[in-house]
């Protein structure tokens, strides 16, 4: 027996540094993305969603459904991490292994494309048709309308893709929609307001009217639109989100490391005991 004892110290290769440190890390992520998707289904069952298929048509933007994908596939992650870690289970390492190996070549992979297309519009067109999207449906998704008036209000200061005018796609604020009584014909939502100084509630209706002729000049709402501020916004952060970007992707490649590392370890612990 004191011999087995022996034996057992001497062929135990697993560093245990290495396994709670690649198990803590993933409970975090586990338990992050759990309160995404949770956030994510709850936000569809309060749209109903789930009953009204019909409205899928533009699920790729709905904020909730995104919630959900990135918060179902991060969760897994976190799963295959955290148990792979702790139960010393090899397949569980190496899908984890290979789910982050695949993350990072598509990242990688957006990232030279992005940088390729760059001069060539590519990615101002997506932007533009994307936020011309969120212009159209602005009253028919609340999660929607939330977005674009947290961009518009609090992030950009922006109003539409170009300029105010973009708003005339929305059947609420087209001019033509005077006709049909709407009170917020040839007007913008509140988010493309300015605040003024010492307003604690903004006005809900400060848009109304505001692109009608002979409204005066000075129509106290943002007049650059959305897509320049945000390349604005970009050009002054660049450092900030490259840096961002390269340190994600460096996480991904110590994990990848450390399941590798312990799948490594696992292994031989194994072949010294058969």
């Amino acid at each position: 027996m004191p011999a087995v004892r022996k034996y057992r110290r001497e062929t135990s290769e697993i560093s245990c540094c290495l396994k709670y440190l690649l198990f803590t890390s993933n409970v975090f992520i586990w338990m992050a993305a759990l309160m995404v998707l949770a956030v994510g289904i709850w936000a569809w069952s309060e749209k109903d969603m789930f009953r009204n298929i019909a409205k899928l048509s533009f699920i790729a933007l709905d904020p909730a459904f995104v919630l959900i994908i990135l918060g179902g596939i991060t969760f897994l992650l976190g799963f295959m991490g955290s148990v792979g870690a702790l139960r010393e289970n090899t397949c569980l390492l190496a899908a984890y292994a290979i789910f982050l190996s695949i993350l990072l070549i598509a990242e990688i992979g957006f990232c030279a494309l992005a940088f390729v297309l760059k001069d060539k519009g590519w990615i101002k067109d997506q932007a533009t048709e994307g936020l011309k999207a969120f212009i159209r449906h602005y009253r028919e998704d609340a999660d929607q309308q939330n977005l674009i008036d947290w961009i518009q209000e609090d992030w950009l200061q922006c109003c539409g893709i170009d300029g105010p005018k973009d708003w005339d796609s929305n059947n609420y604020f087209n001019c033509s929609s005077i006709a049909i009584g709407s009170r917020e014909a040839c007007g913008v939502p509140f988010s493309c307001c300015r605040r003024r100084p010492q307003e604690l509630i903004k006005n809900k209706q400060c848009g109304y009217d505001v692109r009608k002729e002979g409204y005066p000049v000075d129509r106290n709402i943002h007049e650059r639109g959305c897509l320049r501020a945000g390349e604005d916004w970009l050009e002054a952060h660049l450092i900030s989100v490259a840096a961002a970007c390269v340190g994600l992707l460096m996480l991904q490649i110590l994990g990848i490391c450390f399941a590798q590392n312990l799948r490594a370890d696992i292994y031989t612990q194994k072949s010294k005991w058969h």
